[in-house]
Parts: structure tokens; sequence; C-alpha cells
């Protein structure tokens, strides 16, 4: 059973660790004070992964421990100033502010996605889910390079035009 609920926790940490990184960042642009803060973070949040809700999303409820550990941090560091400490809550709030429309967004390319044609569809799923070449989706799909060039250009207006539409409607 540990072994189970470790491999969870390994694969949640390894799939959102950049974006938990780039959290820590923004506060401690040090690459090797963030590592640390990792670290740390990372043994707080195995000791309370027991109380992890599997329905919850992942992040936002390890980003509740990764400000903790970088309050610490900045409690611990000699070499911080008080501005640090004035700034780092202001940095946090943005980055929290930042993930939220980055969610919102999300969910609406998920509802402009919809909105595709079948082979628009195939065309965003083999670019960027695939991660075939434009050169590797022509020849799939017989149309030229510059055919391709040319629809992702317009698909990607269209999916921007429709989130921002979104976006705006929802507020």
């Amino acid at each position: 059973m540990d072994s189970e609920r470790l491999e969870k926790f390994t694969r949640l940490l390894i799939r959102h660790a950049l974006e938990l990184i780039r959290y820590i960042l923004v506060v401690v642009p040090n690459h090797t004070e963030t590592s640390d803060i990792l670290q740390e973070f990372s043994v707080s949040l195995w000791h309370k992964f027991g109380n992890y809700d599997s329905d919850r999303d992942f992040v936002p409820w390890a980003l509740g421990f990764v400000r903790i550990e970088i309050q610490r941090f900045l409690r611990r560091s000699a070499h911080h100033t008080p501005l640090t400490e004035r700034a780092a809550p202001l940095l946090l709030e943005e980055q929290r502010n930042v993930a939220t429309d980055l969610d919102r967004r999300k969910f609406h390319l998920q509802k402009c996605m919809n909105q595709l044609s079948d082979r628009q569809k195939q065309m965003v799923d083999g670019y960027y889910r695939m991660e075939y070449s434009v050169s590797e989706l022509s020849q799939r799909t017989a149309q030229t390079v510059e055919s391709i060039y040319k629809s992702l250009q317009r698909i990607r207006g269209s999916l921007h035009d429709c989130i921002e539409s979104r976006m705006r409607t929802a507020k």
C-alpha cells in the first residue's frame, strides 16, 4: 500500500515539478536556494500526502506547502531584506492570480476546441500533442507545408479570439 502511495506521490510531484519550481523562483530567484526549498517542500508534502484528497487538483494543494516553505526560508535566510519580506506575499499573490487566469484559459480552450471541425482538431492534436513537425503533418494530410502553416495560424487565431471572448463574458 505504501509503495502505491509513494508511486502516486512521485508521479504527481514529477508531473508538476516545473510549475512548483516556477512558483518558488518568483520569490527566490537563486536556483540553488530554490532547489533547497523544493527539497524541504517535498519532504513536508510527503508527510502530509496521506491527507491529500485525490478529487482535488494537486497543484493548488501543493502550493500551500510551497508558500510555507518559502516563508520558512525567508525567515532563516541571513541575506534577505525587509523589502523581500514585504514583497514575497505580494509576489505570491500575483502568482496565484496568474495561475487562476491560466486555469480559466485552459477551461475555455477546451470549450473552444470543441467548436473546431474534426480536421482542425486533428491538425491541432498532431502538431501540439503528437508533436509532428509541419512537414510530417503535410505528408500525413497531403497538404502543402504552406497550407499547414496557414491553417495552424488561422486555428490559433480562432482559438485566441474564442478564449478572449469567453473570458470577457465570464467576468
